[in-house]
């Protein structure tokens, strides 16, 4: 069975929300692309909206939006998306994920860009534990 850890971030106050996303909301993420907007219910937040912004793998290979499909690749990179140089006019063969989601991907970057009715410090506190009696 598929499972992500979702990085939910928050755009207007630049807090990011980490969720564990398992069952079948998962294999509802499968086969999206990096740049497609999703309903935050796969992740607890009915009524909003999120965008894909990227992910990575297990072993922390980068997904990248301009590489299609779902497996990983070698490519010579420059300064860009997973790699950066050292000095200047660097390259280097680096392995890069393709821009799609899949079994493989252990996790999923989200950013919201529209809010729901309820706020995102209520869906995500944690639930307080009830207070012991004597």
């Amino acid at each position: 069975m598929v499972e992500f850890k979702a990085i939910v971030n928050d755009v207007k106050t630049g807090r990011s929300y980490n969720v564990t996303v398992a069952g079948h909301h998962a294999n509802s993420l499968n086969g999206k692309n990096i740049g497609e907007i999703v309903d935050g219910i796969f992740v607890g937040l009915p009524g909003y909206k999120l965008k894909i912004t990227g992910g990575s793998d297990g072993n922390g290979t980068p997904m990248r939006a301009d590489l299609p499909g779902t497996k990983r690749r070698k490519l010579l990179l420059a300064d860009s998306l997973g790699f950066h140089e050292k000095y200047p006019g660097e390259r280097k063969r680096v392995a890069i994920r393709g821009s799609a989601i899949s079994s493989e991907i252990v996790q999923v970057n989200l950013a919201i860009t529209e809010y729901g009715p309820k706020s995102i410090e209520e869906s995500f506190a944690p639930a307080e534990a009830p207070a012991e009696s004597k």
